[in-house]
C-alpha cells in the first residue's frame, strides 16, 4: 500500500514539469503584448520596457521557464502581471470556493446517481428505467451554462427562492476565515443563520454542475449492477432464500460501486477544470472565474498556477478513488 501510495505521487512531478512547458509555450504562441496590456494604454516605451525587467520578460524563453521552475520548488508560483500579486496568494483565496462548489456537486452526483442507477437495473426495462434513461440523455446533453441560466430564470427570478449569483450577501459580513469553506466555517462558528444562506447561494451552482455527473454515475452504476446480478454468487443466494433488499444491499451493491468509483474520480478532475461557465454565470469567486479574467487579460502566471493545481488535485483525488476502491473490494492488493 505504502509502495502504491509513493508511486502515484511521484506522479506528480512529471504532470508539474508537462503542465509548465505546455503552459510556457502556449503563452508564447498567442498573440498580443500582455506586458503593454498591464502598462496602460497611456503607458511610454520606457515603462513598458522597465515592467517587462520587473517581470523578466526580457529575458530568453528558457531563462523565464528556469526561473518560473526553480520559484515553483520554493513554493513561488510567481507574480501576476495584472494585479502584482502573488499567484500562490491568489490561487488559495479563490481555490475554496471551487472545492466547496466541486465537492457539493459531486455529493449531489453520488447521493443521487448511485441509488437511482440501483433502483433503474433492478426496475430494468419498466417505466422508471425509461424515464431514467430520458432523464440521462437530457442532463448530458444540456449544456451547464444553459441549466444555470435556467435555473436563475425559474428559482430566482420567478419563484425568487433563491439567490441569483454571488456566494454571500455583500451587505452581510460573512463567517471567521478558518477553512475558506463557509459552509464548515459557518458551522465552526456555531452560525447557523450563515449556513443556510451559503447554502442557499452554493445550490444553484451546484446543481447545476451536478446533473452531467449524476447521469453518467447512474448509467454506470445501472450498468454496473445488471452485470453483477448475473452472476452467479447472486444466484446461490436467490437460492438460499435470501430476501432481493438483502441481495441488493449487501452483496450487489457492494461490488457494483467499484467500477463506478473510476468515473467519480475522472468526473471530480473534470469539474475542477469545467468550472468556468458555471462561476461566470453565477459570478462565484472561484478559479474558474480568476483564470477566465486573467485570460482575458494575457496574465498567464495565474493561468499557468490554475493549470498546475488543477493537475494536482486532479491525481490526489484519483489516488483517494484508488484507495477507496481497495477498502469497496478486499480483492484488490497494492503492491
Amino acid at each position: 500500500m505504502l509502495t502504491f501510495v509513493l508511486r502515484r505521487l511521484l506522479m506528480l512531478v512529471p504532470v508539474i514539469i508537462g503542465l509548465t512547458v505546455i503552459m510556457f509555450a502556449i503563452a508564447r504562441l498567442l498573440p498580443g503584448d500582455p506586458v503593454g496590456l498591464a502598462a496602460g494604454p497611456n503607458a511610454t516605451q520606457a515603462e513598458i520596457e522597465a515592467l517587462s525587467r520587473e517581470f523578466g520578460l526580457d529575458q530568453p524563453v528558457w531563462v523565464q521557464y528556469w526561473t518560473y521552475v526553480s520559484g515553483l520548488a520554493q513554493g513561488d508560483l510567481g507574480t501576476s502581471l495584472a494585479t502584482r500579486r502573488p499567484v500562490a496568494t491568489d490561487i488559495a483565496a479563490y481555490l475554496p470556493a471551487t472545492l466547496e462548489l466541486v465537492l457539493a456537486a459531486m455529493l449531489i452526483a453520488v447521493a443521487v446517481g448511485i441509488p437511482l442507477g440501483l433502483i433503474t437495473a433492478v426496475w430494468r426495462n419498466r417505466w422508471p428505467d425509461y424515464l431514467s434513461q430520458v432523464m440521462a440523455i437530457g442532463a448530458i446533453s444540456m449544456p451547464r451554462f444553459f441549466l444555470g441560466l435556467l435555473l436563475q430564470l425559474g428559482f430566482a427570478m420567478w419563484l425568487m427562492w433563491l439567490p441569483l449569483g454571488g456566494r454571500f450577501p455583500i451587505v452581510m459580513i460573512p463567517p471567521p476565515h478558518v477553512t475558506g469553506f463557509l459552509t464548515l466555517d459557518s458551522l465552526l462558528a456555531g452560525d447557523m443563520e450563515a449556513f443556510g444562506i451559503t447554502m442557499r447561494y452554493l445550490a444553484l451552482p451546484s446543481i447545476a454542475m451536478s446533473l452531467s455527473p449524476l447521469a453518467t454515475i447512474m448509467r454506470m452504476m445501472r450498468a454496473s449492477t445488471i452485470e453483477v446480478m448475473q452472476q452467479d454468487y447472486v444466484t446461490t443466494a436467490r437460492a438460499l432464500g435470501l430476501s432481493n433488499r438483502r441481495i441488493i444491499c449487501k452483496y450487489v451493491a457492494r461490488n457494483a460501486v467499484s467500477a463506478t468509483l473510476t468515473v467519480i474520480g475522472l468526473y471530480f478532475g473534470w469539474l475542477l477544470g469545467g468550472t468556468v461557465l458555471v462561476e461566470t454565470v453565477f459570478d462565484w469567486p472561484g478559479l474558474g472565474l480568476y483564470a477566465t479574467r486573467a485570460i482575458v487579460s494575457q496574465d498567464m502566471m495565474p493561468v499557468i498556477g490554475v493549470a498546475l493545481v488543477i493537475g494536482v488535485l486532479f491525481v490526489l483525488a484519483n489516488l483517494v478513488i484508488d484507495l477507496t476502491y481497495g477498502l469497496v473490494n478486499p480483492r484488490v492488493r497494492y503492491t
